[in-house]
């Protein structure tokens, strides 16, 4: 049996920059991150609704005077590692989202979708329109050799509910999914939903492929692509997520709880 490469099935309790810089060109096949969000963002606040004690403390925040600094220093990283034929998904709030797409633009990448992930509640407001939507950025250094899959899902035939194209409903630009929620005790403060990751995988790579993401969190990312037979590889700077993704991979583990009503009453901000 061949032995597996030591940047494959790992995570790395380190700044994500520095760890890749390590790393050789172009080993790796598919990004999927959702970075620091630049906003002063406190897991732990009372009005989100969390039992504090609850949240796992750490999360590390960039200022938003430093942010098109940062986010340029790692996508370069992630530009080098990628593969002709890989491509990478970049997640963003509203607020900083121009220093991603200067930073894409600057270092190369080429923009092939600009996805609208709209979930089911957003920040309660009092002067201004509710925000529950965020941004996805689907980007290539190659946009002939890049791998896309478009019947990986639904078939030419397949139909929906209503009797459309169910392929072309599940290849719009616009995805409606819903927020999930952590069960038990300890949980980190965010994560990605299962549906948008495996949605992902399935489109653009396949099984066997290396699946990175420099800012691991709870590890979610690297549990579903090992769950759909990919590798992961990933980096996280905060000792106390790093070891809750650990055991997550560990386990072969992946929680969410039902949504209910009473959640999407409950989890908002109000501003």
């Amino acid at each position: 049996m061949q032995e597996k490469p030591n940047h494959t099935d790992v995570i790395f309790n380190s700044d994500c920059i520095e760890g890749m810089s390590q790393l050789p060109n172009e080993i790796v096949d598919l990004v999927i991150t959702d970075p620091p969000f630049g906003i002063e963002f406190s897991p732990q606040k009372s009005n989100y609704n969390r039992t504090q004690n609850r949240v796992l403390d750490g999360y590390k925040e960039i200022s938003k005077d430093n942010y098109l600094e940062f986010t340029s220093e790692w996508m370069k990283e992630i530009y080098r590692l990628l593969k002709d034929d890989g491509s990478a998904f970049i997640f963003s709030g509203w607020n900083n989202l121009k220093d991603i797409l200067i930073s894409i633009d600057e270092i190369g990448f080429i923009t092939i979708n600009h996805i609208v992930w709209k979930y089911q509640f957003g920040v309660v407001t009092k002067r201004k329109f509710v925000t529950s939507h965020y941004h996805c950025l689907f980007v290539a250094k190659d946009n002939i050799k890049r791998r896309f899959y478009p019947n990986c899902r639904f078939g030419n035939n397949d139909v929906t509910e209503f009797g459309g194209s169910a392929r072309y409903s599940d290849m719009e630009d616009v995805w409606q999914i819903k927020r999930e929620y952590w069960t038990g005790d300890i949980k980190t403060p965010t994560k990605l939903p299962y549906e948008i990751i495996e949605k992902i995988l399935m489109y653009t790579s396949k099984r066997g492929d290396l699946v990175m993401d420099p800012f691991l969190g709870s590890g979610q990312v690297a549990v579903v692509s090992k769950m759909l037979d990919r590798s992961y590889l990933g980096f996280e700077l905060v000792p106390e997520y790093f070891d809750f993704a650990s055991l997550r991979l560990a386990r072969g583990e992946y929680r969410v709880s039902k949504d209910r009503e009473s959640d999407s009453k409950q989890n908002f901000l109000f501003e």
